[in-house]
């Protein structure tokens, strides 16, 4: 490994504060004031996996510098939120606390603010999956900006109908193109002194925008298959890129599924914002706005104060699934 400032090597020993920005294959990229170093955890922390889970994008860690200017990670602080999808074969568990998800796979920590990518065509949106990152950024209270990316491939009208209702909901909305450039500059000033998370289904065009946003950033670009019309994850692992208007953004893999976490079932209304609005007037007190009479939800998706579809994605999500959503 070598130093950070090759002229002036740090001493061993050195105890370090800097954000996770970089990780792969057990190695972690970790910027500080004194530079970006190279680090593995150590191994008490492995150890300890069920305590604290393992370093991701994001984190903020303590490390101490090694003989060859190596790090080690020797703690991960607490961290606020995350978003984090599935481990493989673990579909039962629902954690309760944000430094204990040893059977899902962490792909960002501490985000300021999710930019949700969907396209408006190429792959066509699925408001229902859009539906449910809301309500994990909710759950997590992630403040949330909608990207309706490709808007040059659709009609204007057509793109707002699908889009519009969530500006209605409060929800920030830019529609976006790569190609004409459109709203690309309203995108990049939500960025600036901020961590963000740029993630949605594969390929819509995430790693597209980030390479518009900031020319050479290098990041890999994804076709959408003609097969599948799935997207391509050639975004292999995450990594988070400084801008140069300053803040962070972090590229994140595809993500087919998100685990909803400290939320039982019954809860699920309270991250719907039109929904909650209502629950209060509800005749009981556990209401679940399917059945049960005198129900103020139900009343306002009679009278259009709450959408059709949006009603229909609560109901996928209350009686559909108990701990894990489903996406794609």
């Amino acid at each position: 490994m070598t130093a950070p400032n090759a002229e002036a090597p740090l001493p061993a020993g050195l105890e370090l504060e800097g954000l996770v920005i970089s990780a792969k294959s057990g190695f972690f990229t970790v910027h500080t004031e004194q530079g970006d170093i190279v680090c593995r955890l150590r191994g008490r922390i492995k150890k300890k996996r069920l305590e604290s889970g393992f370093a991701t994008i994001g984190d903020r860690v303590v490390l101490q510098i090694n003989e060859d200017q190596s790090g080690a990670i020797t703690k991960i602080l607490p961290r606020t939120s995350v978003i984090a999808r599935e481990a493989k074969h673990t579909r039962t568990r629902r954690y309760k606390d944000y430094n204990r998800r040893e059977e899902a796979q962490l792909i960002v920590a501490n985000p300021d603010q999710i930019i949700l990518v969907f396209a408006c065509a190429n792959p066509s949106p699925k408001p229902r999956m859009l539906d449910r990152y809301l309500v994990v950024a909710e759950a997590n209270n992630i403040s949330v900006i909608i990207c309706a990316n490709k808007v040059d491939l659709v009609a204007d009208a057509d793109a707002r109908a699908i889009f519009d209702p969530y500006k209605k909901l409060g929800y920030d909305v830019i529609y976006t193109s790569t190609v004409t450039g459109a709203g690309i500059d309203a995108l990049a000033a939500t960025l600036e002194g901020k961590v963000s998370a740029l993630t949605g289904p594969s390929g819509v065009g995430k790693s597209s925008l980030l390479n518009v946003i900031q020319p050479g950033l290098g990041v890999a670009i994804g076709g959408v298959s003609d097969a599948t019309t799935k997207g391509k994850h050639t975004t292999v692992h995450s990594q988070m890129f400084p801008l140069s208007t300053s803040g962070w953004i972090a590229d994140t893999p595809g993500i087919r599924s998100l685990a909803i976490y400290d939320m039982e079932p019954d809860e699920i209304d309270a991250y719907f914002v039109e929904i909650a609005d209502f629950v209060p007037d509800c005749e009981f007190s556990d209401c679940s706005h399917q059945h049960e009479p005198k129900c103020a939800v139900k009343a306002a998706v009679a009278t259009g104060d709450i959408s059709t579809l949006r009603y229909e994605s609560y109901l996928a999500m209350r009686f559909g699934s108990d701990t894990l959503l489903d996406l794609e």
